[in-house]
């Protein structure tokens, strides 16, 4: 069977400092060679919240470079699916060169809550995003 070539995944939420973070993180290392994933928001928090980089620390997850991109930052990119995961995001989408499918899945946002809140969202994103994206990508 042939080895099928990596599908980029866009992560795509209003800050990009929680949620698109952590799924950037964890589709990239569960689906390791078969999803290359990016994440961006539309209005770009100055950085990644720190308990994010906790919640993925803490399940032995790398945050080595992790930072708040803007959407125009990855437009150029060859883009196979595009996920928001929150609801302004999927309200304020941008339209890509060429037509993307698009998923939604909406988690809540830990912003400014306790770290297991944080922990929490992580778990929910990769109980639910993961096979999401799998089924999405036909992979």
């Amino acid at each position: 069977m042939s080895q099928q070539p990596q599908k980029t995944v866009l992560v795509l939420c209003t800050g990009n400092s929680c949620r698109s973070q952590m799924a950037e993180v964890i589709l990239n290392h569960d689906l390791a060679g078969q999803v290359r994933a990016l994440s961006a928001g539309t209005v770009p928090q100055p950085k990644v919240a720190d308990g994010a980089i906790k919640a993925l620390q803490l399940a032995g997850l790398p945050t080595d470079g992790l930072y708040p991109k803007d959407v125009d930052a990855v437009m150029k990119e060859s883009i196979d699916l595009v996920v928001t995961v929150c609801d302004n995001a999927k309200e304020t989408c941008p339209t890509f060169p060429k037509p993307v499918p698009r998923i939604h899945a909406p988690f809540h946002d830990p912003h400014g809550e306790p770290l297991e809140c944080f922990v929490e969202v992580r778990d929910d994103i990769r109980a639910r995003l993961i096979p999401a994206v799998r089924a999405a990508l036909g992979l």
